[in-house]
């Protein structure tokens, strides 16, 4: 049987993944378990930060790390990205990316401090790995950008990942609270090494070309990149080793440097891309439009991905984590996102295409702009049970799931729009990295949040949280009153 399915495949008697080639089946599954440990394990993270049979840290430290964490994931996905286009290969990086975030959630299961942070170090390594090479893969499996099938095929894709993201505080999330905290990161384990079998076992269905290393590495480059690589390394080690053996080594120390480096690191690709004299006049155009885009993703992630860290640890400390007096784990409220992401996608994609049918869908940049306000939004609503709970009070958990639902519908007006809008705008030359690019405001976002953190700045304190709204609330409305300009600089891309 051929590893990819043709387009006929259904009425020729093979078997087939709700009418899509059998290898989504194996990407689905993979990425369902991958999902499920990572956000498992996210779920877990700031509360065994702060709690008092964890690591006991105050929530600004907590909040820091946790920052970093998402930042690095993030960051690390465009070497991910560039090790399945010129070292391994997209189904080797996926298999290795696999066996490194299970044994990062091992390394966590450990009661020890001092493996801690290793661990966050190889879960973060191995997600960098995947995230980029599965959806390559699953490209893979149509034939070409043409095929019919291939926007159902990701949309699939995407339901396997908040399936995963459901699931797992449900359960990584009430052992952990409830149980042992340890036990709780073995069980994020468990599933990722169910996903690794469960890869391994259906690689037959995989398209070939997932074995192919696109562009490979000639001899002198591997050396040059071998050697850089190993002086790097070396500097750090040094380092490190010399603050440690002088005594003047902190957590900063790890934190601050990687805090800096994703904020630096997106300034410096987008400035490398945008003076890269070989684009013509219509790309450095898209390019100048893009980085509205991209600041005002920043902005929005710097926010939204506040949702795992300060609503949580707010939610430990201030929240009545009850429903008609049935107490629930904190971490439970890292499952309201999927559901509803999952119960809303389908409709605002039908709504979408209703309004387009008509003429009348908003465009990029309202669309834009709309998640920006209501992000912003989301924190104004913030401000409500934190006033609650400054007067003493436990607040209803009903105003978190106001903001968690108020961020998914943000979320699904913003997030596909702009995977969307980089796919368009990017330059011939950069095709195959500007996904990274996007992910790389996320990077930003995060990091901006760890820094105010390491900084001492109350992220739970009501004028930061005003001030935050504020700001995406300011972007939002800045970018649809320069609408004019930035679709003149985005050209034909609408």
């Amino acid at each position: 049987m051929a590893s990819s399915l043709t387009k006929d495949s259904a009425s020729s008697g093979e078997k087939t993944f709700f009418g899509h080639p059998r290898g989504l089946a194996t990407l689905f599954m993979t990425e369902m378990w991958e999902r499920f440990s990572y956000y498992g394990m996210r779920a877990l993270l700031p509360l065994y930060l702060i709690a008092p049979g964890g690591l006991d840290m105050n929530p600004a430290t907590a909040t820091a790390i946790y920052s970093v964490y998402l930042s690095l994931v993030y960051l690390l996905a465009m070497p991910g990205g560039w090790f399945g286009d010129r070292v391994w290969g997209p189904r080797k990086t996926v298999a290795i990316a696999g066996g490194v975030i299970m044994a990062g959630h091992l390394v966590l299961a450990l009661p020890w401090e001092g493996t801690f942070f290793g661990g966050l170090g190889l879960v973060a390594i191995g997600s960098g790995l995947l995230k980029s090479n599965i959806s390559t893969m699953v490209g893979h499996l149509y034939d070409g950008p043409e095929d019919p099938r291939r926007d159902g095929g990701f949309t699939i894709f995407y339901m396997g990942i908040n399936m995963g993201a459901f699931a797992a505080p449900l359960v990584i999330g009430t052992i952990g609270e409830n149980v042992n905290w340890h036990l709780g990161f073995a069980l994020a384990a468990v599933g990722m090494g169910l996903g690794v079998v469960q890869f391994l076992l259906g690689t037959k269905h995989l398209d070939e070309k997932s074995l192919i290393v696109p562009k490979p590495l000639s001899k002198d480059e591997r050396a040059s990149t071998l050697r850089k690589s190993m002086i790097w390394l070396g500097i750090a080690a040094v380092f490190y080793i010399g603050t440690v053996v002088t005594g003047v080594y902190t957590l900063n120390w790890l934190l601050v440097p990687i805090t800096i480096a994703g904020l630096v690191i997106p300034v410096m690709v987008l400035t490398r891309i945008k003076r890269d004299k070989e684009l013509s006049e219509a790309e450095q155009s898209k390019m100048s439009g893009y980085i509205w885009f991209f600041v005002a993703a920043a902005i929005f992630w710097m926010i939204y991905d506040q949702g795992g860290s300060t609503l949580a640890i707010f939610a430990e400390s201030s929240a009545e984590n009850s429903v008609f007096g049935w107490d629930f784990p904190v971490s439970w409220y890292q499952s309201v996102n999927p559901v509803l992401i999952m119960a809303l996608a389908p409709v605002f994609a039908t709504f979408w295409l209703a309004l387009n049918r008509r003429g009348k869908e908003p465009s990029t940049i309202v669309k834009f702009s709309s998640g920006l306000v209501l992000v912003g939004a989301s924190f104004f609503v913030f401000l409500m049970p934190l006033t609650i709970a400054g007067d003493g009070h436990k607040a209803a958990a009903m105003w978190l799931v106001a903001i968690y639902f108020i961020q998914t519908v943000a979320e699904l007006t913003l997030s596909p729009v702009g995977l969307s809008v980089t796919t368009k705008m990017a330059p011939a030359k950069y095709a195959s990295q500007m996904m990274g690019v996007w992910f790389l405001a996320v990077t930003a976002g995060d990091c901006t949040t760890g820094l105010l953190s390491l900084a001492g700045v109350e992220l739970n304190g009501t004028g930061v949280v005003a001030a935050e709204a504020t700001l995406a609330v300011v972007a939002g409305i800045a970018i649809f009153m320069y609408r004019g300009k930035v679709k003149k600089l985005m050209g034909e891309v609408r």
